[in-house]
C-alpha cells in the first residue's frame, strides 16, 4: 500500500467525496455537490490517496487565530487501522499547533482514537445539533 498524504482541495471532486463519504455511510455523501462546496469553504483539508482513490480526509473551520473546528475526519473502512486517520490528524494537529483551542466532536466508538492524540472531553459540555441530514 502506497498512501500518499496531500494538503489542499485542488484534486478533490464531487464524485471522490461521494464515494469517500458513502464508504462510512455518512449522510453527508448524498449531497456531492453541497459536500464539495462545503470542503472548499473549509480553512483548510488534508487528504490521503491510494493513487487517485481518496481514501482519507480531515478538514478545519477556524477563526484564523484562537479555535480551530476539525469537522471532518473519515477513513474509506478497507483502509482504516493503518495508520492513515492518525498521519492526518498529526497534520492538522501541526498545522494548527499555535491555536488555543481545537475542537471536534467524536462517535463513541472513535473516542479512544482521539484520546491518544491528545483530545478529551470538557467537563459541563455537550455537542448539540440542529440537523436537517436524515
Amino acid at each position: 500500500m502506497n498512501i500518499n498524504y496531500t494538503s489542499g482541495k485542488e484534486r478533490i471532486t464531487e464524485d471522490k467525496l461521494e464515494e469517500l463519504f458513502l464508504s462510512v455511510e455518512w449522510e453527508s455523501g448524498k449531497y456531492p455537490k453541497q459536500l464539495l462546496q462545503a470542503i472548499q469553504g473549509s480553512h483548510s483539508v488534508v487528504t490521503a490517496w491510494d493513487g487517485d482513490k481518496l481514501i482519507g480526509l480531515v478538514n478545519a473551520l477556524s477563526d484564523g487565530i484562537l479555535t480551530v473546528y476539525f469537522h471532518y475526519a473519515l477513513i474509506n473502512p478497507s483502509y482504516q487501522s493503518n495508520g492513515i486517520g492518525k498521519e492526518l490528524m498529526k497534520m492538522m494537529l501541526e498545522e494548527y499547533k499555535e491555536y488555543k483551542s481545537k475542537v471536534l466532536i467524536s462517535y463513541p466508538d472513535a473516542v479512544n482514537f482521539y484520546s491518544r492524540l491528545g483530545f478529551k472531553a470538557e467537563d459541563g459540555s455537550s455537542p448539540m445539533y440542529i440537523s436537517e441530514l436524515v
